[in-house]
């Protein structure tokens, strides 16, 4: 048995960057971040060179560059006690993801052969390599390691993906279930799932969330940052509902935007995002909504502290969200936000239980809900946002949430 003074090596592929708006970013970020002064675990973290939310380690505080290319570029640098390495990647569409996860897999196994890591987890972050998997399983087996994966949500059931693609991922998440070593679930109904459609394969998993915080930002109201964002953008405190997210058609933005603009709301909708501009093309072309002053997309916000003040300060957040499993912006907006608008599904429904209203996508549903909720009196808005957080305390802290992955981490090679 492996003694305590040993480092359990985990090498995770699939997120694009960290600090990032995507589901997997963030909880990388985190989980580093909750773990950087654990000793017993070491991680080494597949990012993007280059394309579509690449990493961009100047956003980040507290960045050590380990290596450079003959261009000067980093290709290897150090954040929360892990080691970040970057993969260049082909301009080849919808490819590039399935190639990415291959170059970041081959590149673990070199360094974990080339530096003689005993017994690694290699995690896999969704269900994108199920025709090549097996190769790797096998490669990983002979380097004397596992390979995990977490198979995320539905992503056969996003819109954004044609007919042909739809199904290739619904046979590479079945293929990636078959042939992992052990599969980590972010929601209890995407575990439910997992274990009855893939009965067959007998899957080994476990349940385990992402997480949340409950502070309060360190901004104080008259802070510069603040203050100036909120000139820039035209917003004032408590006077706007808000969205943070990835700027993808699943998470449902026309109705949300359709359905504020045939509201009586006179508070602003600010919508965070990292733009797709052909998709807000189609949004413009449908809705028409850069004639409503009320609409207004702001940008990004990669400072932590400001983005949870702005999320403390909004009167009311919106969820859209439908084919993933338990979304970071949700738990986050959970911890921040008092009111929360969310679409009705399972998912959505098994996160915040009765710490939310809830909508769905019946045309005049959502404006209904949110002409109610402006009328609500401000103690039932403070009683949800106090649901809220009680549900996050509970179920979704980073603390809790960082111990269970410790705890599964360690127990496979470790002494309790």
């Amino acid at each position: 048995m492996i003694q305590r003074e040993e480092i359990q090596h985990v090498f995770i592929v699939g997120a694009k960057s960290l600090g990032a708006y995507g589901g997997y970013e963030t909880f990388v970020n985190k989980l580093t971040e909750y773990h950087q002064y654990n000793h017993q675990i070491k991680y080494h973290i597949a990012c993007k060179a280059n394309g579509d939310g690449c990493m961009d380690e100047t956003t980040l505080e507290g960045v050590l560059t380990k290596k450079k290319d003959d261009c000067g570029n980093v290709t290897e640098f150090e954040y929360h006690g892990a080691r970040c390495f970057k993969i260049m990647l082909p301009n080849i569409g919808a490819a590039q993801a399935i190639y990415y996860d291959i170059a970041a897999l081959k590149n673990c196994c070199e360094y974990i052969n080339k530096n003689h890591i005993k017994h690694p987890i290699v995690y896999i972050l969704a269900c994108r390599i199920g025709p090549f998997v097996r190769y790797f399983k096998k490669r990983i087996h002979k380097l004397g390691g596992e390979m995990w994966i977490n198979p995320d949500g539905h992503e056969f059931l996003r819109k954004k993906w044609s007919a042909p693609i739809r199904k290739y991922w619904k046979i590479s998440e079945q293929l990636m279930v078959k042939y992992a070593d052990y599969v980590i679930c972010d929601s209890i109904n995407i575990e439910k799932y997992i274990n009855e459609s893939y009965k067959k394969y007998n899957p080994k998993t476990t349940y385990i969330a992402y997480g949340a915080e409950t502070r309060k930002s360190s901004l104080e109201e008259n802070d510069s940052r603040l203050k100036e964002w909120y000139d820039q953008k035209g917003l004032t405190k408590k006077e706007y509902y808000l969205v943070v997210g990835r700027f993808v058609p699943e998470n449902n933005y026309e109705i949300m935007i359709r359905e504020f603009m045939c509201s009586h709301s006179k508070k602003d909708f600010a919508i965070i995002t990292n733009v797709n501009q052909k998709f807000l093309e189609q949004l413009e072309q449908k809705l028409h909504f850069q004639r409503d002053p009320r609409i207004k997309f702001v940008g990004t916000v990669y400072d932590q502290e400001l983005l949870m003040k702005i999320r403390e300060n909004a009167y009311g957040y919106f969820h859209g969200h439908e084919v993933g499993g338990t979304n970071p912006s949700l738990l986050e907006a959970l911890g921040s936000t008092e009111l929360n608008l969310l679409l009705d599904v399972g998912f959505n429904r098994e996160v915040a239980e009765n710490a939310a209203l809830y909508w769905n996508k019946e045309e005049g549903n959502l404006a209904k809900l949110i002409d109610a909720s402006d009328l609500l009196d401000e103690k039932i808005c403070e009683s949800y946002g106090m649901k809220a957080k009680k549900r996050i305390e509970t179920a979704y802290s980073w603390t809790y949430i960082s111990r269970r992955y410790t705890e599964e981490f360690l127990k496979k090679f470790f002494d309790n």
